[in-house]
């Protein structure tokens, strides 16, 4: 810890920025990565929950109720509202096919759902994918202000350099320890959303087949 902190206290405004900005990096990437898994558990387990209520009610309204009571994430119920719609009279919407109209409603709220699970996606992405580089641009900006110091003390000995270059290389360190958790968890998540799409695609399509079945035809 005394390396660590002769580095923060030797250091100048560029160190302790970059030092500063690793540490917001890493805080907010864990927040992302603690409440992606907990949002996403539970939209994959009451999706599973919900479908098969829903399918195993014996009328609309009471699958609506069924679908409402297990969809804590409101994963699923967007998709039903927007198959039950009807569009206001008067308008192009209005004049097209009624399978038409009811597959861009559903695509539209299939959209809207997929960004609420997507959020934070690109946060994790960016993260990893700078945070080494930050880390490395420390380590470089830390051996350039070590050398300056020794320099200017006028004695430049093995010992004298190893100790502040050792320090900078700290930096390093911590960007690659806040990039990993942020690939890996992008990673999972990106696997994760896509097994809940495909379970959100599948009951729209559902939606979309029982609701033009059973429309009157002309």
């Amino acid at each position: 810890m005394s390396g660590i902190g002769n580095f923060w206290a030797q250091g100048d405004a560029i160190i302790r920025g970059v030092a500063l900005l690793l540490m917001t990096m890493s805080v907010s990437a864990w927040v992302v990565i603690l409440w992606k898994g907990w949002l996403l558990r539970r939209v994959r387990n009451d999706t599973e929950r919900a479908v098969g209520a829903f399918w195993a009610a014996p009328t609309l309204d009471a699958g609506r109720e069924e679908l409402a009571a297990f969809d804590r994430e409101r994963a699923l119920t967007p998709l039903l509202a927007a198959a039950m719609a009807t569009p206001p009279g008067g308008t192009l919407e209005a004049k097209g096919h009624t399978a038409s109209q009811l597959t861009r409603r559903l695509r539209d709220a299939l959209h809207g759902v997929l960004a609420q699970l997507q959020f934070g996606q690109v946060l994790l992405a960016s993260i990893g994918s700078t945070a080494p580089f930050i880390g490395l641009f420390g380590t470089v900006w830390g051996i350039y202000h070590a050398l300056l110091g020794i320099s200017a003390a006028g004695s430049m000995t093995i010992e004298r350099v190893a100790g502040p270059v050792g320090e900078a290389l700290v930096m390093t360190a911590a960007g690659l320890a806040v990039a990993i958790p942020a690939v890996l968890a992008y990673n999972i998540f990106g696997k994760m959303v896509g097994s809940c799409e495909a379970e959100l695609e599948g009951f729209a399509h559902d939606l979309r087949e029982m609701i033009v079945d059973s429309a009157p035809t002309a």
